[in-house]
């Protein structure tokens, strides 16, 4: 005996490629969105006009020479990159960033490379921040 095979009609839309292919765009702008986490610093900065203060021993300084180059506690960094900085910053602070840091500045140094010096504290988490300033010559 031989049975014939019913066909069956087939009226509706295939789904599942179409699942697939949402599923792989939401993938797509997951991994490709960047997730930006807004910081800010809480600067303290000193008049110059104010009384001298003593350096606690425990303070953090960041140096930056006229040409752009960091110091940080007098160590000499081996670029001007900000990983490098924060590496330094990590290595010095040992993770407690609730050390005062104190940026000192050439006065011919770029702006720039205080920026860059303030971001790289900002985030390793610093948030006691102070930049030195010079006491004005007295003119009589």
């Amino acid at each position: 005996m031989k049975f014939r095979r019913q066909r069956k009609n087939d009226q509706g839309v295939n789904l599942t490629p179409l699942i697939d292919v949402v599923f792989l765009l939401l993938i797509f702008f997951m991994v490709s969105t960047t997730f930006t986490k807004e910081s800010h610093l809480v600067l303290d900065l000193p008049e110059a006009d104010g009384r001298v203060d003593e350096t606690p021993p425990e303070q953090i300084e960041v140096l930056i020479g006229k040409d752009g180059d960091y110091s940080i506690n007098g160590r000499p960094l081996i670029n001007r990159q900000i990983d490098t900085l924060m590496k330094a910053l990590q290595d010095v602070s040992l993770g407690d960033t609730a050390k005062p840091l104190t940026i000192t500045a050439d006065a011919n140094a770029t702006h720039q490379a205080v920026v860059t010096a303030m971001d790289a504290a900002g985030r390793m988490g610093f948030v006691h921040l102070k930049i030195t300033t010079k006491q004005p010559d007295s003119e009589s």
